[in-house]
C-alpha cells in the first residue's frame, strides 16, 4: 500500500508539472523564426489576408479612376514595390523557418532566381486595369541587379504589363527608392504609390528611423494613406521589424527574441 501511495503521488506530481513545461517559453527558443512560420501561415491561408489585399487594390482602382478625370501634361504612371506588394514570398520564409533560420541573402537570391513567386490577390487585375487605361506601371524594387532575370521571368510568368527593362527598376547603389521615384516623376505624372513598407512611399522613412519616429511620420502623412499611398499587409518583415531591433541587422536570433519580448504588451 505504501508503495502504491508513493507511485500515486509521483504520478500526480508529474501530471501537475507537465503543463508548466509546455506553456513556458524555453530560454533557447527562437520567437523570430517561429513567428515567421506563423505569419507565413496567415499570408498563405487566411481569407482575411486575401480580403485585405483585395481591399487595397479596390481602393487603388478607385483612386486611379479619380486621377484619370484630372488633366495631366505628362503620361500617367503608378509606382509599385514588388515583394509582398504583388508577389508572395512566404514560401521563402517557410523554407527558412523550418530550418530554424531567418533571412539569408544567398538563399533569397536562390529563391528569386526561380521566378516562381505567386501573385497577391487583386494585384494582377489592378495593373492590367491601369495598363488598359494608358497608365504605365513602374516596378521599383530593392532586389539587386543580379536578380533581374528571375524577377523578369516571374513578371512574364503571369503576364504583368510593362514587364521590360525600362519599367523594372532594381536597386543599384542605395536602398532609398527616392532617386528612382524622382526619375519617373521627371517624365510622368505619378498618381499612385503601392507598397508594403513605408519607405516605398516617402524618403521621410529612409535612414533607419526608430519605432517612434516612424509612427510620428505616419501621423504626419495620414491624409495620404488610402489616397496616394496604398499599403499592403506584411507581417513577415520590413522596416517595422528592423526598427524593433534598433535597426541593427547584426543581432543574433536570441537578441532578436529579447527585443520581441521587450516590446510586446501583455496583461
Amino acid at each position: 500500500m505504501k508503495r502504491l501511495y508513493i507511485l500515486a503521488c509521483l504520478s500526480l506530481l508529474i501530471a501537475c508539472s507537465g503543463p508548466k513545461q509546455v506553456s513556458s517559453v524555453p530560454s533557447s527558443s527562437n520567437l523570430v523564426v517561429s513567428g515567421k512560420l506563423w505569419s507565413s501561415l496567415f499570408q498563405q491561408k487566411a481569407a482575411e489576408y486575401k480580403a485585405l489585399c483585395i481591399q487595397a487594390y479596390n481602393i487603388a482602382r478607385f483612386r486611379l479612376d479619380e486621377a484619370l478625370k484630372q488633366p495631366s501634361s505628362k503620361p500617367r504612371a503608378v509606382i509599385t514595390d514588388i515583394d509582398e506588394t504583388f508577389l508572395d514570398n512566404s514560401p521563402f520564409a517557410v523554407h527558412q523557418a523550418l530550418q530554424g533560420k531567418d533571412y539569408e541573402p544567398a538563399v533569397w537570391a536562390e529563391w528569386t532566381s526561380k521566378g516562381a513567386a505567386d501573385t497577391i490577390p487583386g494585384a494582377l487585375s489592378f495593373f492590367n486595369y491601369a495598363a488598359a487605361n494608358n497608365v504605365e506601371v513602374f516596378y521599383i524594387t530593392n532586389r539587386r541587379e543580379s536578380e533581374r532575370q528571375g524577377t523578369m521571368e516571374n513578371l512574364k510568368l503571369f503576364r504583368f504589363p510593362f514587364a521590360d527593362d525600362q519599367h523594372l527598376v532594381l536597386r543599384k547603389d542605395v536602398s532609398s527608392k527616392e532617386p528612382r521615384r524622382q526619375q519617373v516623376a521627371a517624365s510622368h505624372d505619378i498618381i499612385l504609390l503601392l507598397g508594403d513598407n513605408l519607405a516605398d512611399f516617402s524618403p521621410l522613412f529612409d535612414n533607419k528611423k526608430s519605432m517612434d519616429e516612424r509612427a510620428a511620420i505616419v501621423k504626419q502623412l495620414a491624409d495620404e494613406f488610402g489616397k496616394k499611398f496604398i499599403v499592403l499587409p506584411n507581417t513577415n518583415y520590413g522596416g517595422w521589424e528592423e526598427s524593433l531591433y534598433g535597426n541593427n541587422n547584426g543581432l543574433t536570433a536570441m537578441q532578436k527574441d529579447s527585443a520581441v519580448k521587450a516590446n510586446v504588451k501583455g496583461f
